[in-house]
């Protein structure tokens, strides 16, 4: 088989896998255009075509629809969630990779085993905890769940700063600095990637997460209900038929800022995520 043949087959293979990943999204955004409040099922593209589910979900608020409230509220978590976070990994981070202390290399096998267990298996553990201190139903008790455990995931960033010249610091050290200072003023302006991989991947757990939430948040009150919960709720037996469209419409809103975000720091994600794979 001829160099040529095999590019040709490559490419072949990668538009028939991107179209099968792309039609169910491509279906969702027409679906959110269309004149039917409920699923399609009659063709792939509606009738007619609308903004009124758009404005609907934005302007027309009831007991089931409050995306702007639950807009709202994700975005809390998910800043506050995204400083913290990122705080605790770049910290955990550097000093996994530039300080030795004893048990360092105990404390790094025992992070990696741990993070080998999925997160949900001690959700019924912290709902308990949470709920003996009030913090269920609250945006405080989620951001609390989403972060407290996040420098744990701190090896990517570790793999970064093993990367950068130890000779640096020790011309900081030499100069009088401090840790706190060659972190503040060195390492950090040298790890511009892995600090915006941090922030994105920070960013988008809590943006879209369904598990801890839905256990979390369980009120049942509308206005408290994330961005996940809230689109969940319009898609059940009940709301279906008349939300589907508006639940369409939540889906592309929610993709906008992930999307915008995710182009505009692009090369510094890939370098981030490459730098950081280099050494562990």
């Amino acid at each position: 088989m001829n160099r040529p043949f095999r590019i040709l087959l490559r490419h072949v293979l990668l538009m028939l896998l991107a179209a099968i990943w792309l039609t169910p999204i491509f279906w969702l955004v027409v679906t959110s255009f269309g004149t039917d409040s409920g699923p399609n099922i009659r063709s792939f593209f509606p009738a007619d075509y609308t903004l009124a589910h758009y404005e609907a979900l934005l302007f027309g608020t009831d007991s089931v629809s409050q995306f702007p409230q639950w807009f709202l509220n994700t975005l809390i978590v998910a800043v506050f969630t995204c400083l913290i976070s990122t705080a605790f990994v770049l910290m955990v981070a550097y000093a996994m990779s530039c300080m030795r202390f004893p048990a360092r290399k105990p404390m790094m096998n025992i992070a990696i085993i741990l993070n080998l267990f999925p997160g949900f298996l001690s959700m019924i553990a912290v709902y308990f905890i949470l709920k003996e201190v009030g913090l269920t139903n609250s945006l405080t008790g989620l951001t609390i769940i989403y972060s407290a455990g996040s420098g744990m995931g701190y090896l990517i960033a570790k793999g970064f700063f093993d990367t950068i010249s130890r000779s640096l610091r020790e011309a900081a050290y030499l100069e009088g600095a401090n840790e706190f200072t060659v972190f503040w003023r060195i390492i950090l302006p040298l790890s511009k990637p892995i600090v915006v991989y941090t922030v994105i991947n920070t960013f988008l757990m809590p943006w879209m997460d369904f598990v801890f939430a839905s256990i979390m948040m369980n009120s049942g009150v509308a206005s408290e209900k994330t961005v996940a919960l809230g689109l969940f709720s319009m898609v059940d037996k009940v709301n279906r038929n008349r939300y589907f469209a508006q639940f369409c419409a939540g889906g592309v809103l929610v993709s906008i800022p992930i999307s915008v975000l995710f182009i505009i720091m692009q090369k510094f994600y890939v370098e981030g995520i490459t730098g950081g794979s280099v050494k562990g």
